[in-house]
């Protein structure tokens, strides 16, 4: 009877373990405004659950958020209110097409967002209760490099950096890349090449960029894909949908789909290796003294 026992709460914890997710942390960030990062946060993000992954987005973009607009919902709760109403983020967690989970930013805060330390110990502690229910975490952040934001991508498995070919472009990417290397972020980097006329010239500007930021910064960045300059894209904003949804034939959606097929091997790789360091990284470099 009792090896009977022993058996079943064997088959239970493995049930457990099994549910349990090897959660993948990504920082989506720009030197400005204007490249589309926000936009291809979301998309991403419904390209992997397209994969059947559990993805969980947030809006770090405090106070003047837009996921919710680009998915054409309202929210009742923001991480606004999660961090000064010390919500549970279970209660703000939103659910948007395909199953994704995300946390809208909010609007309305006329100033840049300040993070006070009770801010921060309640975000470390609210993360920590559900990071094992996903397989990714993709944080789309806000703009400006502060020192809070800088702590956080210091943290986060890994980077993805949004640009377009445009020279002005390009040079606050390599900027927000150089600011985040003088705080010691090494956090790998990815680029994604937005808007872009033809693959030859998304191709040219990431090994532009590329050698630039090796050469100077001795960093080594890889390409985690192109987006060309689709039509479907701004039809799909204007219409408060996601392109992938709308027009999953696009350019734009095909690329995305093949970004995803590169992405979710590797990451299954590293992660393992990753397991619940996430939230020892945040209260290090947060709460520690």
């Amino acid at each position: 009877m009792n090896d009977q026992a022993a058996v079943l709460r064997e088959k239970v914890l493995k049930k457990h373990q099994n549910s349990l997710r090897n959660c993948k942390t990504l920082a989506v960030l720009s030197g400005k405004g204007g490249v589309g990062k926000s936009n291809l946060s979301l998309n991403l993000s419904l390209a992997l659950t397209k994969q059947k992954q559990r993805v969980l987005l947030f809006d770090m973009d405090i106070g003047m958020g837009n996921i919710d607009i680009l998915i054409g919902q309202t929210t009742s709760y923001t991480m606004v209110d999660l961090l000064e109403k010390k919500l549970s983020i279970q209660q703000i967690i939103k659910k948007g097409p395909q199953n994704l989970a995300y946390v809208a930013g909010g609007t309305g805060i006329s100033s840049v967002f300040e993070w006070s330390p009770s801010d921060l110990a309640h975000l470390i502690q609210e993360l920590n209760s559900l990071i094992n229910q996903y397989d990714y975490m993709i944080f789309d952040m806000g703009a400006g490099m502060s020192e809070s934001v800088l702590k956080f991508l210091k943290a986060v498995d890994e980077m993805i950096v949004v640009t377009t070919p445009e020279p002005t472009s390009i040079t606050d990417a390599y900027a927000a890349i150089k600011l985040a290397a003088s705080y010691s972020v090494s956090a790998p980097v990815r680029l994604i090449i937005n808007k872009t006329l033809s693959d030859k010239e998304g191709n040219e500007t990431y090994e532009r960029f590329s050698r630039a930021v090796q050469q100077f910064l001795n960093i080594s960045i890889s390409l985690l894909g192109i987006v060309p300059n689709d039509q479907a894209v701004q039809k799909a904003v204007n219409r408060q949908m996601p392109f992938l949804l709308q027009n999953p034939a696009s350019k734009a959606s095909i690329s995305l789909i093949e970004m995803v097929s590169i992405l979710i091997p590797q990451d299954n790789r590293i992660t393992a290796k990753n397991e619940g360091m996430f939230i020892r990284r945040l209260k290090r470099f947060f709460l520690e003294r």
